[in-house]
């Protein structure tokens, strides 16, 4: 089991691929700092900030944030003192612009190089199923699912009793747009980190366990 992380790593993979999961969790047991642009977003959002104005429309959507905005949140978040150690980005790089804006940032040192880029890879049908049950709790932010991981009490969150919602961006219209954007935009990001040898492929079409264990071992 990982007990200290020593990597600057990004996580890759379709809406609901798991990788937020994997990210939080490997970061709690490796002393690493996740860095989820969903949540950072989210939070501007809720708070109404001019970032989360801007980026409310486009979100509603299912379309990405323009890169300038991620591009920017992203290069400072990283650049802070808790992030100096070891980071996992989730949800960021999305485009190809922002894979080489972030190349750009690290620049070429090997103290700040990436040190791993992880595909989590399950088939689109699946997806669609995990998506559209997701609910999230308002409250503590615990996620749950209506088939897979169902509360005890239908909208009430176990943990806090806080109440769950649905994502706008988990509703059908939105889901199909969202998965268009990936195909597009951001599958090409695989070719991208294939060339430099950094890429590496987990099938997240299992149990989190699972899949958790086989991130431990290629994270080492």
């Amino acid at each position: 089991m990982v007990t200290c992380l020593q990597a600057r790593a990004v996580f890759l993979g379709a809406p609901g691929a798991g990788k937020g999961t994997q990210a939080k969790r490997l970061a709690e047991v490796a002393q690493a700092v996740h860095i989820s642009t969903g949540d950072m977003l989210r939070g501007h959002v809720a708070q109404a900030t001019q970032l989360g104005v801007q980026a409310k429309s486009y979100m509603d959507a299912g379309k990405l944030v323009p890169d300038e905005l991620i591009i920017a949140m992203v290069e400072a978040r990283i650049a802070q003192p808790d992030a100096r150690s070891a980071w996992i980005l989730d949800g960021f790089p999305r485009t190809l612009p922002q894979a080489e804006a972030l190349d750009r940032s690290l620049g070429g040192a090997p103290d700040r190089r990436l040190t791993h880029v992880i595909y989590f890879a399950v088939p689109e049908s699946v997806l669609v199923g995990r998506l559209s049950g997701r609910r999230t709790c308002g409250r503590c932010g615990a996620i749950w699912h209506v088939e897979t991981q169902p509360t005890k009490k239908a909208g009430v969150c176990d943990t806090c009793s806080g109440e769950l919602t649905q994502r706008s961006d988990d509703r059908p219209e939105a889901i199909s747009k969202r998965l268009e954007v990936y195909r597009a935009q951001t599958e090409p990001l695989l070719g991208y980190y294939r060339k430099r040898n950094t890429l590496r492929e987990i099938d997240a079409n299992r149990s989190p366990e699972t899949i958790f264990q086989e991130l431990a071992k290629l994270m080492q």
